[in-house]
């Protein structure tokens, strides 16, 4: 990627961020409810009318649209997302308390099935249309039709439940409360994932440069993994940088369901309880994950395959 181009791109995640805040907050703004009831009632107050208009016209929320609009967005640009109403407690700080335990999440699920899918999708693709291949499309079929909130449940009840090996609550501190929320995320990843290698390797396997490497003798280990292999990383890469955007922004199903301390579950407290500075922090902080990662894997691909740079 050029300097032009990155220059181009980094406008485009300017715009595009502009555009989701005002989408953002014209939405909370015409959603019903009211902010300050919503935060006197999280602190046990029963408000009054005349306490409620008084909050009100000192939070600035009876300021027209744009002028609330503008100072929120100065604000932000100054990493000032407001106060949480239901938490008492800065939007920024619950993001950031809640971004470890779903990086550490996203980093073992991702690990797990990249360990499950890349030999699965390898071995599929080998063995094209015999039992092997055919055994291995039939899990991915079945791992792809499992909603994760049944996947999640069914594994509690037999590793938490009748087993006992593991806690029903998701702590997010230790190795052992994150192995069934990974494992549920895994189990659709790797689905999707084995096809896409699958996909990858049984097209490289079909060039000229495989048959020619066969027929100089080169080992079929060799040919795969020093060859096919990495000439198939590139739509890998793209799905994973689609996949990381997607956990680093919070598997609120998941989390929920294992009451794991992450993003998504933050961002359902926030929608229950119409936390409206959180909801909007929230999708802020989403869609900059996304655009960053996007980015990251555009500059990646210069550096996987070299005939990236040679299109300069």
């Amino acid at each position: 990627m050029t300097r032009k181009q990155l220059v181009s791109r980094l406008l485009q995640i300017v715009v595009v961020l502009i555009g989701i805040s005002f989408l953002t907050f014209l939405l909370t703004y015409l959603s019903p409810g009211d902010p300050v009831r919503t935060m006197l009632s999280a602190t046990g107050v029963m408000p009054s009318e005349e306490l409620v208009q008084s909050i009100r016209e000192q939070m600035g929320l009876n300021d027209p649209f744009f002028t609330q609009y503008f100072r929120w967005l100065g604000n932000c640009l100054h990493g000032d997302f407001g106060d949480s109403y239901s938490f008492s407690r800065p939007v920024v700080e619950l993001l950031a308390a809640r971004l470890w335990p779903t990086l550490k999440l996203t980093i073992f699920s991702m690990v797990l099935m990249l360990i499950i899918s890349v030999p699965l999708g390898m071995c599929s693709a080998v063995y094209k249309d015999s039992w092997i291949d055919n055994l291995v499309r039939g899990f991915t079929f079945l791992g792809i039709s499992l909603p994760n909130f049944w996947a999640g449940l069914l594994l509690m009840l037999v590793f938490c439940v009748q087993v006992n090996w593991l806690p029903v609550i998701c702590s997010g501190g230790d190795f052992k409360s994150m192995i069934l929320p990974s494992v549920t995320l895994a189990i659709a990843m790797s689905s999707k994932y084995t096809r896409q290698v699958r996909t990858a390797v049984l097209e490289e396997l079909s060039q000229d440069y495989v048959t020619g490497a066969r027929a100089r003798g080169v080992a079929e280990w060799k040919v795969l993994w020093l060859n096919v292999f990495p000439n198939s990383l590139l739509p890998l890469i793209t799905m994973l940088g689609l996949s990381a955007g997607s956990l680093l922004g919070g598997t609120s199903v998941v989390e929920v369901i294992f009451s794991y301390p992450g993003l998504g579950n933050l961002a359902v407290s926030a929608i229950t309880s119409c936390d409206y500075n959180l909801i909007q922090g929230y999708v802020l902080w989403i869609a900059l994950i996304y655009m960053a990662i996007n980015l990251a894997v555009d500059i990646s691909y210069n550096f996987v395959d070299p005939r990236m740079r040679l299109k300069r």
